[in-house]
């Protein structure tokens, strides 16, 4: 292996590290609620404001401060981004109040709008063009293992030790990655085109960029309207002991990685094609666990191929739309790249939420098909952009 491709394969490595922290604190509050709203004497439902206000913070944050900060050194933003990163979970983990950690909660978010855009930018400049979507990967990487292994590790440190300590332990993961960034990153990256609000403008009201950002938050929130409540379905519908639904979390986190490495190599050649099928397995999978969901085994099973696919759309839509804002708003790369994240962002609210309207009104079990149909919804939008590439 040459000196080069080492270097790069390391640099990757520190990305996926600073994607690992940063997608841990996304989630984190999702098994801390009922320990923050007995600490702090609040309710769940105001502890709930944590993951919601962080997801709209990235989906505010990303394009706005990616745009501000398009002229800057992409390694000096990387370091400064991991330094927000570490002083938003210190001021998490100091709070005495619900205010200072929601303040905290979205100044954490703002670090990871900007870092999930221009990592992208970096991972992709760091090889050649055709392993671009892989290079995506293996940061993304980092962010999928987190989902799904952070967060049951978090939930389960702030269970023997307060909801305090997973703040603590995250703030570690990013003490190292910012070390790694900084010996590992090269500082000769190139640097990103001068956005402007006008270029952000140029990006939304262009119909193929539009298109594509609905696809991925239809395509990507899709499996949240199940994934938010996936603990409360295996115990009450699928009947799992509550102990064995960590394992199955961390199973799931597997097959999460898996599909995104898979996803990668799927969409190095021809994105959009790769998306469709990929979507349209997806919306299936999700419509069958409707109906396997109450036994075991088959279940099980099911929940596996859910977790496989989940992710593997994210490298496909993360390429794709640089390529579209290469050909369409070619001043504009990184900040369509963040609207994307934004995209992405939107897609978890708004997969959770609709997940929570449903359990409420008509059972756990129908979060599956409903997040089935927001996935098919994407594979008609695919189809779209497919024939409008065609006529191209």
């Amino acid at each position: 292996m040459s000196l080069d491709k080492k270097r790069s394969i390391f640099a990757l490595l520190a990305l996926a590290v600073s994607a690992f922290a940063i997608g841990t604190t996304e989630f984190i509050s999702v098994g801390l609620l009922p320990l923050i709203s007995e600490d702090l004497h609040i309710p769940v439902t105001t502890a709930g404001l944590t993951v919601s206000l962080y997801a709209l913070g990235v989906t505010f944050g990303a394009p706005i401060l990616t745009s501000l900060t398009s002229s800057m050194s992409r390694k000096t933003l990387l370091l400064l981004i991991m330094i927000v990163f570490i002083v938003g979970n210190s001021l998490a983990v100091s709070s005495t109040s619900v205010g200072i950690l929601l303040f905290a909660r979205v100044l954490s978010a703002f670090s990871h709008g900007v870092f999930m855009s221009i990592g992208s930018t970096i991972a992709a400049n760091l090889v050649p063009e055709n392993k671009r979507a892989s290079a995506i990967s293996i940061m993304f990487t980092g962010l999928t293992v987190a989902t799904e292994t952070g967060v049951p590790l978090g939930t389960f440190i702030g269970q023997q030790f307060g909801w305090r300590a997973a703040f603590l332990a995250i703030i570690l993961v990013g003490i190292i990655a910012l070390i790694a960034n900084s010996i590992l990153v090269p500082s000769d990256l190139p640097k990103g085109a001068r956005t402007t609000f006008k270029d952000q403008f140029k990006l939304l009201s262009n119909g193929r960029l539009l298109l594509l950002f609905i696809i991925t938050a239809l395509g990507y929130g899709g499996t949240f309207v199940v994934f938010t409540y996936l603990s409360p379905l295996l115990q009450h519908v699928t009947g799992f002991k509550e102990g064995v639904v960590a394992i199955i979390l961390l199973v799931y986190g597997i097959a999460i990685a898996i599909g995104n490495v898979i996803g990668g190599k799927l969409a190095n050649q021809n994105p959009l094609k790769a998306l469709f099928y990929m979507f349209i397995v997806q919306g299936i999978i999700l419509i069958v666990l409707t109906f396997t969901a109450p036994f075991k085994m088959a279940g099980l099973i099911t929940i596996i191929f859910m977790g496989l696919l989940a992710f593997m759309n994210v490298p496909g839509l993360q390429v794709h739309v640089v390529t579209l804002a290469e050909k369409f708003v070619p001043s504009a790369v990184d900040v369509a790249s963040a609207i994307n994240i934004a995209a992405f962002n939107a897609g978890i609210a708004i997969g959770s939420y609709v997940g929570g309207i449903i359990t409420d009104s008509i059972g756990l079990i129908h979060t599956a098909w409903i997040g089935g149909l927001m996935v098919m919804g994407a594979v008609i939008l695919t189809g779209w952009s497919r024939l409008l590439e065609k006529q191209d």
